[in-house]
């Protein structure tokens, strides 16, 4: 048989993967019956990936406050948490949850405070300078928000198109259709 010369480590990294969901689902299980040290410990490991992805779903404008609302909603629901999947996703889909949700209300209060030519006025524009550098944030952030939403979810964060379909709820296939979209779409940004 012959053996891969990393395979000692992949088995290595599969340990410390096992324990490490096994310490964050005892933390959890802590943190729900009111341990506080134990839910800062999930804090910590989280919060910086939360914040990438709030602010990168909301073009960074309040990623602050939705990380806090974030995690003030996983201490509350913690009780909800079963440990089915790690602790890590659980906690990503409460994220995408509560940001879409979030992204919703604040869309319906800039429709109503904008109207019709006023609105076109404030559409993005592209400089017509030869030499304008390719500001890839401000590309992601020109993207529809399905397309967007699962372009930072599976090439940014690197969820599967199964696990993106669960978060946003929509098929593997929307998702793969979404991905597509959003690929398409920068290329032709990158290009122009």
């Amino acid at each position: 048989m012959h053996r891969s010369p990393n395979s000692g480590e992949d088995v290595l990294a599969s340990d410390r993967d096992v324990k490490r969901a096994d310490a964050e689902a005892a933390d959890a299980a802590l943190a729900a019956s009111g341990d506080a040290s134990a839910f800062e410990r999930l804090y910590r490991a989280h919060v910086a990936r939360i914040h990438s992805l709030a602010s990168r779903m909301t073009s960074g404008e309040h990623a602050d406050e939705l990380t806090q609302d974030v995690f003030v909603r996983a201490w509350e629901k913690l009780s909800t948490y079963r440990g089915e999947a790690a602790f890590g996703t659980w906690l990503y889909r409460l994220a995408v949850n509560l940001i879409l949700g979030k992204r919703a209300t604040m869309s319906r209060m800039r429709e109503r405070l904008q109207n019709g030519d006023e609105m076109l006025q404030t559409l993005p524009t592209r400089a017509e300078t030869v030499d304008l550098a390719v500001d890839f944030e401000s590309a992601i952030e020109r993207l529809p928000d399905g397309a967007k939403q699962v372009f930072v979810l599976h090439d940014v964060e690197g969820f599967k198109h199964k696990e993106i379909g669960a978060m946003l709820g929509v098929t593997a296939g929307t998702s793969k259709a979404q991905l597509h979209r959003a690929r398409m779409a920068l290329r032709e940004y990158v290009d122009r």
